[in-house]
Formats: structure tokens, C-alpha cells, sequence
């Protein structure tokens, strides 16, 4: 049996065009590159599985290629060292680097370092770090990585050229997906394609994981309703189901549809976050302008329009507060089901309260008209 490769690895980019959604970073190392002007220390910062490390390998590749097409076969694995700093936190670490950096380079015009997680070194290593990053040799380059820029000391970052990794837009990974389910002979819906890069969260590593395990469960043939059986996700069509009884005031069913969710073992304030996600797409999805903010598959956003004209604004802004401080309360609460189901109650007689409330500029209106 031939070994397994994830897709995370087997699809991993072997140059800056096959980079998912940071085109900002690229072009930008592309240009230095090109013209010369290469920074001798970087740090790539942003979120998990977005591809810091990947560029500081493709970047490594690259500037020994001498700008040219990279290699495949030619990793120049002699000119770059990796160093996982949340492994290799000592002084003692630290100063094995700084003796390698004073060899040039055997082959290639660069030695490159990157140093993975580079906010775990401690504060002493930071210290023997300093003066090695200030004044590097011609021939070195130091790629730092980190999900955590905070923790980083100033004296480093003000030594280095800072790079901001965004999370990858949803749109962008359902592509990317799509493309790797045709070279796989995947038969994929995009709703499912759309629920896996929701659930990834700005990842595109942990989205092909999840891709991957799909695949498994589904013997290549993604479903929407097959992969939200697998993620134990909660369904758009349970918060459809809830707003029309809200909207209907239907106490009993909504009592019941959470009930139900209860059963299924979701947790109650996992329930409530997802409420509040629905009504903001009920929100976003009533102006032309903000419409591009709402991200969910194309087969729902008529749904969502649907429903939006249900009611009046004031109705979601209220119950988007109101599942907003049930969200904040919850973790207090010494009976977190009570809490979510007399939200539930309230949300139900929201409607008719707000169809009570008086229209304040056309009470001042008649009192201007009246008063003349």
C-alpha cells in the first residue's frame, strides 16, 4: 500500500503564484528580489496555517535561484536552517546559530535561517539574539515566524522588515479546495467546500485537514449534508427554523428546537454564538453596499434575503443584543439552559414589543404640526 500523503503537504505551494490569499506578501518580497533591495531579517506574522512558514522556504528558494524560476529538485538544503524556537528556547540554542552564521556559504549566494515560533525564545536567547540580527553577515538572511507579534521584544521588531499575514478570505479557500477535489477526482458540492473553509477560520492548513478527513468518511463524494453529519455542526436550516418561530412568536417551538440541539449534544452557548452569527447575516444582507460581507454559499443567500425582509432593522439589532449578553453571561450562569430559554421567550415577544414602540420622528412631527 502506497503511503498516504495529506493534502496540506502534497498540495503545499512550491512557489509565491501558488500562494492561497496573501498576494500582498508576495508581491512584495517579488519586488525586493527583483530589484535588488532585500532586507536582511523579515518577520511573517498572522494567524495559523496561512502560510508564514511556506514563504520563508519558497523566499529561502527564491533568492539563491537568483530570482529565476525555483527547482523543485533543488532544495539548497545546505543554505537553510530551521529552527523551531518552542523547542530550541535556550541561550545555548541561540548561540549554536550565531556560530553557524559566521561560515558563508558553500553553495548559493545566501544562508537563510528561519526560526519557527520565534515568540517562544526566551529572554535571555532574545538578549544573545540582539546584536547577531543587528549586524548579520552579507551572506545571511533571518526569516522569523510567529502567530503571537505581541510577545515579540521591540528591539527584534524594530530590526526587522514586519509582515502581516491575513487570515484567507472564504471565497479564496472554496476555490483553492475546488481545484484540489478536481485533481483528486473528489465529486464536491460547494456548500460543503463553503462549510469546511467556515470552519477552518481563516486556515488554510486546518482546512485541508478537515478536506481530508471528509474525503475519508465520504469515499469521494462530499455532500453537504454528509459533511455537517461528520463536523457535528449546526445546520443553517436550525437558525431558519428558529428566527421564523421568533418572528411567528412561537414559544413552544422554539423551546423545542433547543431542546432538540440539547439532545444532539451541542453546547448551549456554542448554540447562542450561532444565533448571533445569523442574525448579523440577516443584518448585513439587507443593504446592497454590505452585502459582500456575508459569507455563506451562494445557494443560501437568498434565504437569508428572504427571511431579512421579514421583519423590521430594529427587530434583529435587538435580538443581536440580546443574544449578545446571553453570550456574555453564560459562562456565569449557574443554570446556563434557563439563561438561553428565557432569552428564547423574550426574542419570541420581541416582535410585537418593537410594532408597539412609538415612531419618535413621526411623534415629533405631529407635535411640530400641532403646535403651528
Amino acid at each position: 500500500m502506497d503511503n498516504f500523503v495529506v493534502s496540506a503537504r502534497k498540495y503545499r505551494p512550491l512557489s509565491f503564484a501558488d500562494v492561497v490569499g496573501q498576494r500582498h506578501v508576495t508581491d512584495t518580497l517579488m519586488h525586493e528580489i527583483e530589484n535588488n533591495k532585500l532586507a536582511q531579517a523579515f518577520l511573517f506574522t498572522g494567524p495559523r496555517g496561512v502560510g508564514k512558514t511556506t514563504c520563508a522556504r519558497i523566499l529561502a528558494k527564491v533568492i539563491n535561484s537568483h530570482g529565476a524560476e525555483v527547482d523543485p529538485d533543488q532544495d539548497f538544503a545546505f543554505n537553510i536552517f530551521e529552527l523551531d524556537a518552542a523547542s530550541n528556547n535556550s541561550v545555548d540554542d541561540i548561540r549554536k546559530l550565531t556560530d553557524q552564521v559566521r561560515i558563508p556559504p558553500q553553495t548559493g549566494k545566501y544562508k537563510v535561517y528561519i526560526i519557527d515560533e520565534v515568540h517562544m525564545l526566551s529572554q535571555a536567547a532574545f538578549n544573545a539574539f540582539l546584536k547577531t540580527l543587528e549586524e548579520p553577515p552579507s551572506y545571511a538572511i533571518f526569516i522569523l515566524a510567529t502567530t503571537e507579534k505581541h510577545k515579540v521584544l521591540p528591539t527584534i521588531l524594530s530590526r526587522c522588515q514586519v509582515f502581516n499575514f491575513n487570515r484567507i478570505l472564504v471565497s479564496d479557500m472554496v476555490a483553492h479546495l475546488q481545484s484540489i477535489a478536481n485533481q483528486e477526482g473528489v465529486k464536491a458540492e460547494t456548500e460543503a467546500l463553503h462549510l469546511i473553509a467556515v470552519k477552518a477560520d481563516g486556515g488554510l492548513r486546518d482546512a485541508l485537514s478537515i478536506f481530508d478527513q471528509l474525503v475519508s468518511f465520504t469515499g469521494g463524494d462530499l455532500t453537504y449534508a454528509k459533511s455537517v453529519e461528520i463536523l457535528n455542526v449546526l445546520d443553517a436550516d436550525v437558525y431558519f427554523r428558529l428566527c421564523d418561530c421568533l418572528l411567528a412568536e412561537d414559544r413552544a417551538g422554539a423551546l423545542l428546537l433547543f431542546d432538540d440541539v440539547l439532545r444532539r449534544g451541542f453546547d448551549g452557548q456554542f448554540f447562542v454564538s450561532g444565533l448571533s452569527e445569523h442574525l448579523r447575516n440577516l443584518i448585513v444582507c439587507r443593504e446592497p453596499k454590505t452585502e459582500q460581507l456575508l459569507e455563506v454559499a451562494d445557494a443560501f443567500r437568498p434565504r437569508y434575503a428572504e427571511q431579512a425582509r421579514k421583519a423590521d432593522l430594529s427587530f434583529f439589532l435587538n435580538a443581536l443584543n440580546f443574544t449578545s449578553e446571553a453570550d456574555q453571561q453564560y459562562k456565569a450562569s449557574r443554570n446556563p439552559r434557563l439563561l438561553v430559554e428565557l432569552m428564547l421567550l423574550k426574542l419570541c415577544h420581541l416582535q410585537s414589543y418593537v410594532k408597539q414602540v412609538p415612531d419618535i420622528e413621526a411623534l415629533k412631527k405631529k407635535f411640530l404640526s400641532d403646535a403651528s
